[in-house]
This record gives structure tokens, sequence and C-alpha cells, in this order.
């Protein structure tokens, strides 16, 4: 397949803010409900019924369509590691293999995967599963979603369910291997090996069919300790799943989100109760889907944060714990003042913590060569710590306290701009952007020429540009002159312009 061809499947699959994209959902869309209807229609009819042969080929056609859907959406996945670091052309068919085979793990993609193996005769029961794809309506759930809380809750605990089943895999193979070797001489009802493991695999779920049973002493000593290891086994998948575990078992928790494979993502660094709103924006400005949200902040999950965000316990100001966030494959950092001490001491922590994250990143850097630095973003209290903040290493300072004494003042004299500053502040509203100038060479043309040029073709308004220094030029003179590696800033109700590949 040429590029082209692969970016085209590529975004039929797994960019969905494209058209593509939509058309090849809805058409999925068609297909898993015409499928579910005819799954439905056989299981009501019955095993024999007028036209059955012929609803077996449509559904057998229709797994076939499955088939080479789940199949080109493997393919074109581009594990996101690729486009996040550099790596060795060994590492890149690592990465391609591997990531490859971790998404195909996903619960909703490996649900894909048994349905179409549905195909094969003797696993026609698979078909049932189809039911499951339904999943993919979770959307539909406006205000509550259950399936992303019960996602949320699988993927937190993800090692604790990995650490019950290791146990019991190895308690089955043992034991059923162990009662094989006993047993084979003496009772004729062990055949096999695998006679062994299903008997230790009933035994230990204290399922008990009894259509294997031990004849030898031994073989009862072994069916014992298999009993005992059931109870241990119940227990432990009870308190996995009804999370009343002990402590020293909960923290396993803590390495899930390290272990992870999650990358270009956002990272909230100082959550405190009461910050609903600024989580709220950050949800009107990004797709959860798209990149995942982070909050990093000491003690348990509050009740009230959205399921978009994934809640991870840490102090972010030891370095040591930021690797629980996976940092390091991160796209952006924020840092949050806090409001429940004075403002001197929450600027404290926030340049510690900002501090602490440059260090971080630093001493990442010498093993891992990203493409783009980390975008680290602060909030001051006092304006007094403005320039510790950028010394600190933060890319971008907000000084919320001054920016909204300062609309209140100015709201004064000049009535009705602050409720301006807020609707260019607020997305969906006219807000600001920079970006690049694609296409032809701009350079040297005047700022009043490009903002006209730039208003009837992208129907966006240029309040200034931004040079290679990051200084920002609010309406600048008619003649000055562009240069190549500026920036332009314009307001639009959405990004029109494509943003700096640089971050600048």
């Amino acid at each position: 397949m040429t590029a082209t061809a692969i970016e085209w499947v590529r975004a039929a699959f797994h960019q969905p803010g494209t058209r593509l994209y939509r058309y090849v959902q809805g058409v999925v869309w068609v297909m898993i409900a015409l499928s579910v209807t005819l799954f439905l229609v056989d299981f009501v009819l019955g095993a024999s019924y007028p036209g059955k042969e012929t609803l077996n080929t449509v559904d057998t056609t229709i797994l076939w369509f499955f088939a080479v859907e789940i199949l080109l959406r493997i393919l074109s996945y581009r594990p996101p590691s690729l486009d996040f670091f550099s790596y060795s052309a060994t590492s890149k068919l690592r990465h391609h293999v591997v990531d490859r085979l971790f998404y195909c793990l996903r619960p909703l993609t490996l649900i894909d995967i048994l349905t179409v193996a549905a195909l094969v005769p003797a696993l026609r029961g698979l078909r049932a599963l189809r039911l499951l794809r339904l999943l993919r309506t979770a959307r539909v759930f406006r205000y509550s979603n259950p399936f992303k809380w019960l996602a949320r809750s699988f993927r937190e605990n993800m090692l604790l369910f990995g650490l019950a089943f290791s146990f019991m895999i190895s308690a089955v193979l043992l034991g059923g291997v162990s009662m094989f070797l006993v047993e084979v001489r003496a009772n004729p009802e062990f055949d096999s090996t695998w006679d062994g493991i299903w008997w230790a695999l009933v035994t230990l779920t204290t399922v008990g069919y009894g259509d294997l049973t031990p004849a030898t002493g031994l073989g009862r000593v072994i069916g014992g300790i298999m009993m005992i290891s059931g109870m241990f086994t119940l227990a432990l998948f009870a308190g996995v799943v009804g999370n009343t575990l002990v402590k020293s078992i909960l923290s396993i928790r803590e390495e899930q989100f390290r272990m992870s494979g999650y990358i270009d993502h956002l990272v909230l660094c100082g959550y405190e109760p009461g910050a609903d709103m600024l989580l709220q924006a950050i949800l009107t400005e990004i797709d959860p889907d798209a990149k995942p949200l982070v909050v990093f902040a000491e003690g348990e999950r509050p009740q009230d944060l959205p399921p978009e965000f994934v809640w991870v316990s840490g102090d972010p100001t030891k370095e040591s714990e930021l690797d629980k966030v996976r940092l390091s494959h991160a796209a952006a950092a924020i840092v949050v003042g806090s409001r429940q001490i004075l403002p001197q001491s929450a600027d404290a922590k926030t340049l510690l913590t900002a501090f602490t994250i440059r260090s971080y990143m630093k001493h990442r850097a010498r093993r891992e060569k990203r493409h783009k630095p980390l975008y680290l973003v602060t909030e001051i209290l006092d304006s007094e710590n403005v320039e510790h903040a950028y010394s600190a290493g933060a890319d971008e300072v907000i000084e919320t306290r001054r920016l909204g004494f300062s609309l209140l003042a100015h709201a004064v004299i000049m009535p009705g701009t602050a409720t301006l500053m807020s609707e260019v502040a607020t997305s969906g509203a006219h807000s600001l952007f920079i970006g690049v100038l694609p296409g032809e060479d701009w350079t040297g043309v005047t700022f009043g020429e490009l903002a006209r040029r730039l208003k009837e073709e992208r129907d966006i308004l240029v309040i200034g540009l931004r040079d290679a220094d990051r200084k920002d030029r609010i309406n600048p003179p008619k003649k000055l002159k562009f240069e190549s590696d500026w920036r332009v800033i314009y307001l639009a109700k959405k990004a029109v312009l494509p943003p700096a590949p640089d971050g600048r």
C-alpha cells in the first residue's frame, strides 16, 4: 500500500474527527444492527425454519465483513510511542508487534475478534458475543455512563485481577499435573494431563462435578490441598471484586498507571475539592477519548471527580513519584495553586512542583528522546512569583488573581469589557489561537495585507503576531512585515490555522 492509502485507512479507523471515520463507523453500525437482528431472529425461531440457509449465508457474509474490518483496524493501528519517541529500526519493529498485541487485548477489540471467530463452525456459539458490541453505544449515556465507570474500575485494578488469575492458573497447573502423575497408573479415569488440569480447575473453583476422583492416598492429599487452595482463591477474588483487600495488596494499584500504555496525556497536579469548574473547562477544551486526562494528587479519588479523569494518588513535589503518571510520556502538565493555604505558601508549592517536574524530565531526556518537550503551565497567585515560575521551568504562567482583579477594575472604567474577555477565554465562543501560515511563502507581507487576506480567505480576525523570541506584538503597525518563523495570533470560534510544530 502507498503512504496515502495507509493514511486513508488509518483515518477511517483511528481518527474520529475525520469525515471518512464517521462514514465508516456509520456502515459498521448498520452491519452491527443487522448482525444483532439476524442473531435474535435465529434465536427466536429455533433450529429449523424456512429461509434459515439464506439467513445463515447473510450472517456469514456479515462476519466476513467484520473480519476484514478488524483486520484493517489492527493493521492500520499506529502505536502512539512511535510519534512520541525516536527509536531504532529494531525498536520500531518491536513496538509495532507488541503494541498491536496489546491493542488486540483491549476489551472491545477482543470482543470483536472473538465475534469473528464464530466463522469457525465449532465456535458458532460465539455469535452471542455480538450483543456485547452494543457497548459501543456508551455515548448515549450523556450524564452518567455506567460502562465508563465499570471500565475505569477494571483498569485501575488490573494488576490485582492479574495477581488473582496468576495464583489460580499456577494452582491449577501444579495441582493438575501432580494429580495426573500420581493417578495415571492406578486410576484409569486420568488418561492425559488435560484430565488432571480439568479436575484441578473443577476442584479449585469448588464446583465439584465428581466426574474425576482420586483413587490413591497421595491423590486424596493433593485433592485436599486443592480444596483448601480453592477457599483462598475464592477469598482472593472476593477481595478484588469487593475492593476490600488489605492496604498492602491495594498498593499494587499505584503501579497500574505507570505500567499502562497511556501516552500523549494531560497531567493535572494539585487537585482540590471544589475545583469542578476547572475540570469542566478542561473537558470543554479537550476530548478525553483523544487525549487521556490524569489528575495527580494526594489521597483517595473524590466521589465527584468525573469518570473521564484518571485519578492517581501521589505527591507531585517528589520526583520519585512522577513515574506513577508516566510524566515522561505526557504531552502537557498543569500545576494548580492551592486555595486552602496562604498565596505565598501555595506559590512555593507550585514552584517546587514545577522545578521537580523539570528536573525529572531532564533526567528522563538522557534515556528517551522526545519529539516535543513537555509543555508546563503553572498557576501563580502572587504576582511577585511569576518570574520565579519561569525560572523553575514553566512554559506559561497564569496569574489568576491578577487577571480577575484587572478585569474587575477595568470594567468600572469601560463597562462590558469583562464580559467580552470572559467570552474570549471561554471555549465555544470566539477564542484566541496561535497558528502558522501554511501554503505559500508569506515572508515580507505587511501585517495589514496579511490580516485582510486571512479575514477574506479564512474568516479569522488577526490581532497580532508572535516573533521567533516568543514576543507577542498585539495590534502591530500596519506596515510591519511578516517573517517566515513568526506565528499569527487570531480570534476565531475554532482553530483554523495549524498549530506550530514546536508548540510555540
